[in-house]
């Protein structure tokens, strides 16, 4: 993919997970390689990406009690490369999130925006193979861990009373998180990344904690012409439940664990900028807990 010194994404699409959503709606994938690139988590100097994205699912059975919850969120990636080896990252991002309760034929409808939880977290580069004069640097490995804020809006309110947890726009929870990430040039127009991450979810003042999380991820990207680039991945994500209480206590229709195949298309516009557009499709939800039913995204 082409080295640019500022990377900024424009989404397209009409509907979408970054692993920044809470468990019970949380995204699939890697938000680094999804807004910057392969080639872009290493670049020195400041980096920018923008993005907007849709997720819906629904929890329950349509044939007696369910939940239906869309969130729209919108995401400012700011990076920083210190160095070809060590790079700072901080994402800020605002949530629209629409939940629908259906009991006994009756439906309750709930909508709320917000700040969500911002992230922060940096990456060093662990070792590289030797210059390669056809393709530069091969391979690549690097190690990754920041936090999740508990920053975002988690107390919000209507008549008094506070909102249910899923339409909050944070999660009003700490997570730590940590992983590995790796790349490999095949030739000058193809190459492979992978990653693996595990993100440890806190606990919030109410006492829900959403369930923590592990993601893999597999990416083969290739060059298209002078100003296209395809990228198709296998996203895979395993959760354990929802606790919604100080007790433990599970909530059933959480957590399990999908795998997403995405195909992304990117175009150079020039002086720096990309526009790029994915489409997240599962493959199976059967390894969901529960009844719970994950919408195809677009981000």
């Amino acid at each position: 993919m082409k080295l640019l010194p500022a990377f900024g994404a424009v989404a397209l699409g009409a509907i979408l997970s970054t692993p920044a959503g809470a468990c019970s709606i949380c995204r699939c994938g890697d938000p680094t390689f999804n807004a910057l690139g392969k080639e872009g988590v290493s670049l020195t100097g400041l980096r920018l990406a923008f993005d907007w994205d849709q997720v819906e699912k629904t929890q329950g059975s349509p044939d007696e009690d369910f939940d239906k919850l869309r969130e729209q969120r919108i995401t400012l990636l700011a990076a920083y490369g210190i160095s070809d080896r060590v790079s700072v990252f901080a994402r800020i991002p605002y949530s629209t999130r629409e939940l629908t309760e259906t009991e006994d034929g009756e439906s309750e409808h709930t909508r709320h925006s917000g700040l969500a939880d911002p992230e922060v977290y940096g990456q060093v580069q662990l070792w590289h193979s030797a210059f390669d004069a056809q393709v530069g640097v091969r391979s690549s490995l690097f190690a990754v861990a920041g936090v999740k804020t508990d920053w975002g809006e988690n107390d919000a309110t209507s008549d008094g009373e506070r909102l249910d947890e899923h339409v909050q726009a944070g999660t009003g929870s700490t997570d730590w998180f940590g992983g590995l990430s790796g790349s490999y040039q095949i030739d000058r127009r193809s190459a492979l990344f992978a990653s693996a991450q595990y993100r440890h979810t806190g606990r919030n003042d109410v006492g829900y904690q959403y369930g923590r999380i592990q993601l893999f991820n597999v990416a083969y990207e290739h060059k298209i012409g002078t100003r296209w680039d395809a990228v198709l991945e296998a996203n895979y994500r395993t959760a354990q439940h929802d606790q919604v209480d100080g007790a433990g206590t599970l909530d059933p229709n959480t957590g399990g664990s999908i795998t997403y195949l995405t195909p992304r298309l990117l175009f150079d516009v020039g002086n720096g900028w990309v526009l790029r557009a994915s489409a997240q499709l599962p493959l199976s939800d059967s390894g969901l807990n529960g009844q719970q039913d994950e919408k195809a995204v677009v981000n």
